[in-house]
């Protein structure tokens, strides 16, 4: 008999979320939760990030940590992987999700504007990861899950220092996948659409912004927090086990025009 759903089943696997105190991070650690894991959250807020632990413990019964960490610092990563393993004793997941977005014309941003998204997207994404590959080959298992964009794939004007992020985490992602893939550690992106997060707010009522999410996005809405939790369950689990170095959109049909 196949396993089916039991696959998607992380009861007893220990999963790192960087960004995990709001938006798109703490669903995703949420719906880790959900499905079984222990998670250690991490964020450069100590409010907001221990509030997002305690909320996840007390939902759904499982250890949830949370921890002031920036991913642009190579040794807070380092210590980020050293506190999962202290708490849970193993490093089985790792959803890359801290990020930032600096919109504007090229002309009106500046350097250091740019240098900055590029390195909590980029260089961040890279350090958490090589904190905790260590680990995972010792282990021969892991699952890291990046945090990628639509527009890593696709272009929007007035979003140089986010789009060229993201691809890169594309990239970067297909590389890890090809390179990890002997160890048993397999490397994915989810690129999300619109989703409401805190990021967006601000241009939620722009009538640009209102007239795009109609006319490019096939659902015509916004995405809703839970609808991210079933691609990051997926990619985190044994139901993934034979996809490396791929893309999931969960962007409402945008990619599909």
């Amino acid at each position: 008999m196949l396993p089916g759903i039991k696959q998607f089943d992380l009861t007893g696997k220990a999963a790192i979320v960087t960004g995990g105190s709001k938006g798109l991070g703490q669903a995703m650690a949420a719906g880790l939760a959900s499905a079984g894991a222990d998670v250690l959250l991490t964020s450069r807020n100590e409010a907001e990030v221990q509030e997002a632990a305690e909320s996840i413990a007390s939902d759904f019964g499982h250890r949830a940590v949370g921890m002031v960490a920036d991913v642009t610092a190579e040794e807070q990563t380092e210590a980020m992987a050293q506190r999962a393993l202290d708490e849970f004793g193993r490093i089985d997941i790792l959803i890359n999700n801290a990020g930032i977005n600096i919109r504007g014309p090229i002309d009106e941003l500046t350097y250091e504007q740019f240098q900055e998204v590029e390195r909590i997207n980029v260089d961040g994404v890279w350090l958490a990861t090589r904190a905790v590959v260590p680990h995972m080959k010792a282990a021969k298992y892991g699952r890291i899950v990046n945090l990628g964009s639509t527009l890593g794939v696709v272009g929007l004007a007035n979003r140089t220092p986010y789009a060229s992020s993201k691809g890169a985490v594309v990239q970067m992602t297909r590389a890890l996948g090809l390179e990890l893939a002997e160890f048993n550690i397999t490397c994915n992106a989810i690129c999300p659409g619109p989703f409401l997060t805190p990021m967006n707010i601000p241009i939620k009522d722009d009538e640009q912004t209102k007239k795009f999410i109609v006319g490019a996005v096939a659902l015509e809405r916004w995405g809703e927090m839970q609808e991210i939790q079933g691609a990051a369950i997926f990619l985190a689990s044994d139901a993934a086990s034979y996809m490396t170095g791929s893309l999931v959109t969960v962007d409402g049909g945008w990619t599909a025009r």
